[in-house]
């Protein structure tokens, strides 16, 4: 086993056998960082037996699945951390090295302390083709618009600002207003750190854009727009849902007009971010309101599809449908194949590193929700799955504020804020 060394704190090596690890241990190595995803060979040992042997080991460990094509900046960034936070010298692998090689150069370039053009001499200063990140690269700066996550653990959540790179005009899209259930404690930390970013960037906000209600945390849209005097906009047919909640939650008084926020879209409907050419698609199945916004080459499809390795969205909460989500998804997978598309949770299954961006072309082939089903098998396969899944814990919490554009309710003659719970509302739910 030939290990390379690239820095006093990251040392790459090819697929190691279980009977190595240890060794690497011994070696003075902290934490073993896998960039290979599971499956690619019979041979390979896969991501459980190399976490327990690092754990045996004393190797700290962290998962990061990686093909060449499917890289995103959500990887790279997932790397640094891992090597930035393991305490001492790391060993990363995929089946060569390659890939977890990299990942470090593409990181390098990003933050501005190696050349683009230098990728591929680094590379073979080391021993190894870079060609992949190097065309990473180049795609990477023809693509607009820009985007940038915000991953929220407490909930899953990701949050995205969307920028112009020509205008500096950016949307916010799904913002999260913190909330402890246990102690009911609100927080803006997570939407402060987004106004820190466009402040940083130097963006000025024009949309803060809602994909649906969420049934699993409360909305920051109108803590964002008292902030910068954008616009908040949601589907159209979150009408639908108001006059569902309002008759489960016995309120007379709320509007189901949609006026809570400044636009509704319709299917269809067009706008602009900044000089970027933005459209509306009516995805409903997940909830009676759900859209994805296209802009660019960026489509912003949030609780539709996840990650290929997690599949589809739940579509059993009040008003969902399972065959309106497959058609809803092939609504979605008409877009090119080379369209970005970026989910709105990810629970890391396997304990990989989070990850969001994937394209059409990647569900299509590799999603076990999609590839080789049709709607019938496809019903099946997602009322069979929700059946057995539990209602997010903050749904009867969170559609109170998220119906209303994530207003909080207002104080009482004490000062004090107060949330309603129907009992029993939600009939058939798993315990």
């Amino acid at each position: 086993m030939q290990t390379v060394k690239i820095t006093d704190r990251l040392s790459v090596v090819a697929q190691p056998q279980l009977s190595d690890i240890s060794d690497l241990a011994h070696a003075g190595f902290s934490a073993l960082v896998n960039a290979r995803p599971d499956q690619e060979e019979a041979v390979q040992p896969g991501t459980t037996a190399e976490r327990r042997a690092a754990s045996d080991a004393g190797l700290g460990y962290s998962y990061i699945p990686v093909t060449g094509a499917t890289i995103t900046e959500a990887d790279i960034r997932a790397f640094q951390s891992a090597v930035a936070n393991s305490g001492g010298p790391v060993i990363a692998h995929c089946k060569s090295g390659t890939r977890a090689l990299a990942l470090h150069a593409l990181g390098e370039v990003l933050d501005g302390r190696m050349k683009a053009d230098d990728v591929l001499a680094f590379g073979k200063q080391h021993g190894f083709d870079l060609s992949m990140a190097a065309n990473w690269l180049a795609r990477n700066a023809m693509r607009k618009p820009e985007v940038k996550a915000f991953f929220e653990p407490r909930t899953f959540s990701v949050q995205y600002v969307v920028s112009d790179p020509d205008t500096r005009m950016c949307a916010i899209i799904d913002p999260v207003l913190d909330f402890d259930e246990k102690s009911g404690a609100t927080s803006t930390t997570s939407a402060d750190d987004i106004l820190a970013y466009i402040t940083g960037q130097g963006l000025t906000v024009e949309w803060i854009l809602d994909t649906h209600p969420h049934a699993d945390h409360f909305s920051a849209a109108q803590y964002l727009k008292q902030k910068t005097g954008a616009p908040t906009a949601i589907g159209e047919h979150v009408v639908d849902v108001q006059k569902l909640w309002k008759g489960i939650y016995n309120w007379p008084e709320l509007k189901t007009d949609g006026s809570q926020w400044d636009r509704l879209f319709g299917h269809g409907e067009r706008f602009k971010l900044g000089n970027i050419d933005a459209h509306v698609l009516f995805s409903p199945g997940h909830t009676l309101a759900s859209i994805t916004y296209v802009i660019g080459d960026a489509a912003f499809i949030h609780d539709t599809m996840f990650m290929p390795d997690s599949g589809t969205a739940r579509a059993d909460f009040p008003g969902g449908s399972a065959q309106a989500l497959w058609r809803s998804i092939q609504g979605i997978l008409a877009l090119p194949d080379e369209t970005r598309l970026f989910t709105g949770h990810d629970y890391q299954p396997y304990g990989r590193a989070p990850r969001w961006e994937s394209t059409v072309g990647e569900q299509k082939r590799s999603n076990p929700h999609i590839a080789g089903q049709d709607e019938a098998s496809f019903v099946k396969l997602r009322e069979a799955r929700d059946r057995t899944l539990p209602m997010p814990k903050l749904i009867l919490h969170a559609l109170q504020v998220n119906i209303q554009a994530g207003r909080l309710p207002g104080p009482e003659d004490n000062g004090r804020r107060y949330l309603k719970f129907p009992l029993n509302a939600l009939e058939g739910a798993v315990w």
